[in-house]
């Protein structure tokens, strides 16, 4: 569905950093026959990948015909914005000299799919539900998604533009322009169809890369957020605080060590005691306001604990990594999207070979520590008093499933 604006007065620059041929002439092709239609269409490639997705925005903006733009909307191959999204967030711009940014809401497409695509919506939906929304209204700061939003070019270039010094380059532009005093709008009732993704594989590798990134930044930002004069001091605690020290670091770390290896550890410890309102009381009333945004799957609470906890060792693993630069610090691998899985089912089934790769499959981290819950879980029932068995058991049993590389419907991501 094509974008609702006056002919003369829109550009799409087509960005494709592809490496496979076949696809890039797909590409290039379907942009050949929009432009048969009259439109002002670009295709662009380069002959290297550096820098990844920052790489090809940065050159994108070096072109000639981008210096008569004001603005750029961003949307991924995924991303299917409705016909008047520009009618719906220009204007903000074009009125609020100082806006920066206006990031829409995401919608995704393929929630239903499978059990993990439901249990990713859950956690999108609080991110967007309420942190997106609260920074927006409280301090006109959050991080761009990357994608769905339009930025004021002149914002970009005061900034410093696009750089690829880490694996987030959009929530990097969106602390650097923030930081030379530019107010960012969320549009929670502005909806961008997208594509969640559906395999264990790609969303490990997404998952490693919005928490490795982020760490990273922290560690290379921080002392340059301290001594930034533009914005006041609670913007700066707000940003060091709030928006990466408590959401980017501590909490995918207290979660996995809490959860995953203190808690337990009080049966093996009995002279340890964790009381009640600590170890149940305040994570189920702290659960239940995440899981508010999305009420249609309350009914899959336990499940998205279980996946969430899990997903904290990964998250804890990516975040070290980030913080101490370490191998992958800088690996980007795109998440792999399986286009309108609904009606490819079917034939996704019958091109699909049974295979088995056990680097692939098999993850050490996720198996070694079920089995210490399910040690856990044992030892309760024959010598503990917490009577965590339960928890445990199911805790174990999730650390299986995934560790094993089987997750939503039970069929091999």
């Amino acid at each position: 569905m094509w974008l609702s604006w006056p002919s003369d007065r829109i550009i799409i620059q087509v960005l494709d950093d592809s490496t496979d041929p076949i696809i890039k002439n797909l590409v290039e092709m379907e942009c050949q026959r929009w432009a048969s239609k009259g439109i002002n269409i670009k295709y662009e490639i380069r002959d290297n990948r550096n820098g990844y997705k920052a790489g090809a925005l940065k050159e994108g903006l070096k072109h000639s015909y981008v210096k008569q733009c004001d603005y750029v909307a961003i949307f991924d191959a995924d991303f299917q914005p409705e016909p008047d999204f520009l009618w719906r967030t220009i204007p903000f711009l074009v009125h609020n000299p100082q806006l920066a940014l206006v990031q829409a809401r995401w919608k995704f497409v393929n929630a239903d799919e499978c059990l993990m695509t439901r249990l990713q919506e859950m956690s999108l939906d609080y991110h967007f539900t309420v942190e997106q929304e609260v920074g927006s209204s409280t301090y006109a700061f959050f991080g761009f998604n990357g994608t769905a939003g339009v930025w004021r070019i002149a914002a970009i270039n005061e900034a410093g533009g696009w750089k690829d010094r880490t694996t987030v380059e959009d929530m990097d532009l969106a602390v650097r322009a923030s930081l030379k005093g530019w107010k960012f709008l969320y549009l929670g009732t502005l909806k961008v169809k997208n594509e969640l993704p559906s395999t264990f594989k790609a969303y490990r590798y997404q998952q490693h890369r919005w928490s490795c990134g982020p760490a990273n930044l922290f560690r290379k930002m921080l002392v340059e957020i301290i001594r930034n004069t533009k914005v006041s001091l609670w913007k700066k605690v707000h940003v060091i605080y709030s928006f990466f020290f408590i959401r980017k670091i501590v909490a995918h770390i207290v979660t996995f060590v809490f959860y995953c290896i203190v808690l337990p550890a009080t049966v093996l410890v009995p002279e340890v005691q964790i009381p009640k309102w600590g170890a149940v009381y305040v994570p189920s009333i702290i659960t239940l306001l995440n899981a508010v945004g999305t009420p249609r799957s309350l009914h899959l609470l336990v499940f998205w604990i279980l996946f969430e906890n899990v997903m904290s060792l990964h998250r804890t693993k990516a975040t070290f990594i980030g913080l101490l630069e370490a191998g992958r610090v800088n690996e980007w691998i795109v998440t792999e999207k399986l286009g309108d899985a609904h009606k490819l089912k079917s034939a996704l089934k019958a091109f699909r070979r049974p295979r088995f790769r056990l680097g692939e499959r098999i993850h050490l981290l996720e198996l070694a520590t079920g089995g210490y819950l399910f040690f856990c879980g044992c030892y309760d029932i024959v010598f503990g008093k917490n009577h965590y068995f339960i928890y445990l058991f199911l805790q174990a049993t999730a650390f299986f499933i995934m560790g094993f590389g089987y997750i939503g419907t039970f069929v091999p991501s």
